[in-house]
């Protein structure tokens, strides 16, 4: 039986070529993604290890610990507390550091590293002068203010040299500083693309810090002392709830951690993806050895004429999937290491560059590209050969097909009409649910399971729906039409196969740009300023310098303004963050409903409150308040005013006149601003000039808002549609492969037609028509079903996000059926080509 099979595979390779396509694609996903992800988490936790060579042992400032300290107390880390741990003994050298956001302009004034990471920090010279940590290419270090050393790579991206002056920004303010050295490093936030300058201590500390603090102290130890006797040295001049240590091995494995944990999240989304692709190509796989079973009833019957049993013929089909799968599968590992090292040139070209380091074929990535392959196909091919078995030897020999009876039909339809019914109840429900998502994910798949099931009873009402269209073809529509119907399980097994994938690029689509439309509703519904302005890097987290607000104030343009501003307090016994903003002008810059009081309560002691935090704190108006700010000092706050909170604003709104005198280090996280004649280009231009023309800082208006949040929605969505043109391009071969096969199976009708006068243009038609018919067929199930559940997830969002509104995107699904189309009428080209050219009486004599 496994010589047979063997035969059979060589004998019929054209006809498995697709199904070996469609693994091959579906395997190449996997493996490059696995030697993608393996590749960067590797070359980034060898970086790390490099970035800790010489750190032995770190002091760093104790995290959890809820106290704060007291006014005039000296900082955790301090000049004091370096100088006693250099002097431990089993110390080579002690170094400190101290960094912050730092943004550097290029010569054409534009943000260099594009956002990400752009970091600053200060040099610390050894004994020697030098600062291991920091070798300099050209130059000297940063020596006095108003002198900066950038990383070799910036330094390059930048186009500047020693002796050039540069712009940096670190919280607002543009500082000029004078390049006086080019370093190396192996910080891995450098190597992912971002900047690295450095400033001597004392304006490092200036800038980030304060005189004599330090973020972190790192001790190199001295030959023959280890890590941990180090570190316990070091914790005997620690103060508990200060300040703790870690050794330099801990920190790079904890650093590693983190780089795998980020790796296994991109890991796991792109492998879904590949999974999606994988099941579409189930639907191909099933379909090609169901026909090709069809298509050897008699050598099968002959089989089973001379002895081989029904287990021995399910086997021999299952063995020609094993092989099958196995070409397919070391194929698509060999098409995977490709991918792996393309994506990672492809993302080196995009600046975000990935540390030098091998490319990465684990023994895992090997076997898992290989179980997956084989175990896919034989498990798509087991139903085929399961059926195949079941011929009777004499109903075959005689040619007459087991074609599915009526009680076969009923139970599946029935089958299909519960699992459909369950799966859209299970959806409908989840709406409804305070936490329905399990609810609606588990729906979905059932109902999917149950139209998938349906779908042969579905294909005949909906493709004599098009019936009308194709009459206009005459005899090539007509019998287009009957092909598309002669199997109905056939067409549906072809047709789930592009449902799958558009209902998913529907369901994300309509999901998308209803969240989308819902945000920037919200914003221009409750923010009515003109400009915000903020910091531009990629999380907007870094605080903006007063000095902002300030100047951007004294403008005759700007009429009104107010800095946002974020401080950790103490209420009662819980934790909360209160809001400052300026009281008199903040009610001409938002617009908020008060279901009670109004902005005019707010100022001096009392505060105004979203109602579902006052709701669930049992607060009302009149409630007092006991708050510990942030410098420990205590006082009573009264609420004035409840007001409806959303995504953008909630919580405790306070005066920045009571909150900032409280604040030991003010920055603000955005300013708002009114502007006479409100936003336009002058007034923009007039902003940035007084702020130097400082890339590091955002000027926007509500439309470039707007435009922020449908790019933000545009680029995730592109990135999906292309993670799932992988299933569209299976689904393709799908509806190839069918269409090849069904040319094979029919080629003494084709013979037949061509015999009694029907021309080769008309038979091409007649194919392509039937491709275009079934391909139309799954993309109307998929768009169909991609509406439901992008109805059903809206509902869900729409318990969170008040001004959620339901968008369908007419334009794109008009787009997403006419590549259904297309997909049919590319899919048909080789088929009909094939049909055409078939000689027509060797045709009419083929069995």
């Amino acid at each position: 039986m496994f010589r047979t099979a063997l035969r059979n595979v060589l004998a019929h390779k054209a006809r498995l070529l697709m199904t070996v396509l469609a693994v091959f694609l579906g395997v190449a996903f996997v493996a490059g993604t696995l030697v993608f992800t393996n590749t960067i988490s590797d070359a980034y936790q060898k970086s790390s290890e490099k970035g800790f060579s010489h750190v032995d042992v770190a002091i760093k400032p104790e995290t959890d610990d809820d106290d704060k300290d007291k006014p005039g107390d000296a900082p955790e880390l301090s000049q004091r507390l370096l100088d006693r741990a250099a002097k431990l003994p089993g110390v080579d050298y002690a170094t400190a550091s101290v960094s912050g956001f730092t943004a550097v302009a290029d010569k054409d004034g534009d943000l260099l590293g594009g956002g990400f990471s752009t970091t600053g920090a200060n040099y610390y010279p050894g004994k020697d002068g030098k600062d291991a940590r920091y070798p300099m290419k050209n130059g000297h270090a940063p020596r006095a203010p108003g002198e900066v050393a950038l990383d070799a790579k910036s330094a390059d991206k930048g186009g500047y040299r020693v002796g050039d002056t540069v712009r940096v920004s670190v919280d607002g303010p543009v500082l000029k500083q004078k390049i006086t050295g080019i370093f190396t490093t192996d910080d891995g936030n450098v190597a992912a693309g971002g900047t690295l300058a450095l400033f001597d201590t004392a304006t490092a500390q200036k800038l980030f810090a304060e005189p004599g603090a330090f973020s972190q102290i790192d001790l190199k130890a001295a030959p023959g002392t280890s890590q941990d006797a180090l570190k316990a040295e070091v914790d005997k001049i620690l103060t508990k709830g200060k300040a703790e240590s870690f050794t330099g091995e801990k920190l790079s494995d904890d650093q590693a951690k983190a780089i795998e944990d980020s790796s296994s999240v991109l890991r796991t989304i792109m492998l879904v993806f590949a999974g999606i692709a994988l099941f579409v190509g189930i639907f191909i796989i099933a379909n090609t050895f169901t026909m090709l079973v069809a298509q050897r009833t008699k050598e099968l019957a002959l089989m089973r004429a001379v002895g081989a049993s029904r287990r021995q013929v399910t086997r021999s089909v299952l063995i020609e999937a094993t092989v099958v799968g196995l070409v397919a599968s070391v194929a698509g590992l060999l098409a995977g290491v490709g991918i792996g090292a393309g994506l990672r040139s492809l993302l080196n070209s995009t600046g975000a560059t990935v540390p030098d380091g091998p490319l990465v074929i684990s023994p895992d990535t090997v076997i898992t590209a290989l179980v997956v392959g084989v175990v896919v196909t034989v498990l798509a091919a087991w139903l085929p050969g399961r059926r195949a078995a079941k011929i009777p030897p004499v109903a075959a020999m005689s040619s007459v097909h087991a074609v599915a009876t009526t009680r076969s039909l009923v139970v599946r339809n029935s089958i299909g009409a519960v699992f459909a019914a369950i799966g859209a109840l299970l959806v409908i429900s989840g709406t409804s649910m305070d936490d329905g998502k399990q609810a609606m994910g588990l729906g979905a798949v059932v109902l999917l399971i149950g139209v998938f099931i349906l779908t042969p009873l579905l294909s005949r009402p909906m493709i004599a729906a098009v019936a009308p269209l194709l009459r206009g073809f005459g005899i090539s529509g007509k019998l287009a039409r009957q092909n598309a119907v002669r199997n109905p399980r056939r067409t549906a097994a072809t047709a789930s196969a592009l449902m799958i994938g558009l209902t998913l690029i529907t369901g994300l689509t309509v999901i998308a740009g209803s969240v989308q439309k819902s945000i920037d509703k919200m914003a221009r519904d409750s923010l009515s300023a003109d400009y915000y302005v903020s910091m531009g890097d990629m999380d907007s987290s870094t605080p903006l310098s007063p000095e902002v607000g300030k100047k951007l104030s004294e403008l005759d343009v700007v009429t009104v303004s107010s800095p946002l501003r974020m401080s950790q307090t103490l209420i009662g016994k819980d934790d909360e963050t209160i809001m400052g903003v300026n009281g008199k002008e903040i009610r001409e810059l938002v617009d908020l409903d008060f279901p009670k009081g109004s902005f005019a309560a707010l100022g001096g002691k009392t505060v105004v409150v979203d109602e579902d935090m006052a709701e669930d704190k049992g607060w009302k108006v009149g409630t007092t308040l006991d708050v510990t700010f942030e410098d420990r000092r205590q006082d009573e706050l009264t609420v004035g005013a409840l007001y409806k909170g959303n995504e953008m604003i909630r919580g405790i709104m306070i005066d920045n006149a009571t909150l900032t005198p409280h604040i030991d280090r003010v920055n603000d996280f955005q300013l708002m601003l009114k502007t006479k004649g409100g936003p336009s280009d002058a007034t923009t231009d007039k902003l940035e000039k007084a702020l130097g023309d400082n890339p590091a800082i955002r000027v926007q208006t509500m439309d470039d808002v707007s435009n922020d949040i449908a790019s933000f929605f545009n680029l995730m969505l592109n990135m999906l549609y292309g993670l799932l043109g992988m299933a569209v391009i299976v689904a393709v071969l799908g509806v190839i492969n069918t269409l090849a096969m069904s040319v094979f199976e029919r080629s003494q009708e084709i013979g037949m037609l061509r015999a009694i006068g029907l021309d080769r243009r008309s038979i091409k038609r007649m194919v392509r028509l039937e491709s275009l018919v079934i391909s139309l067929f799954g993309g109307v199930l998929g768009i169909g079903l991609g509406l439901f559940f992008g109805w059903a997830a809206g509902e869900l969002i729409a318990s969170g996000l008040s001004t959620y509104t339901l968008v369908l995107p007419w334009g794109r699904i008009a787009i997403f059926l006419a590549l259904a189309a297309l997909v049919g009428v590319l899919a048909a080209l080789w088929p009909a080509r094939r049909a055409a050219k078939l000689n027509m009486l060797a045709a009419i004599k083929s069995e």
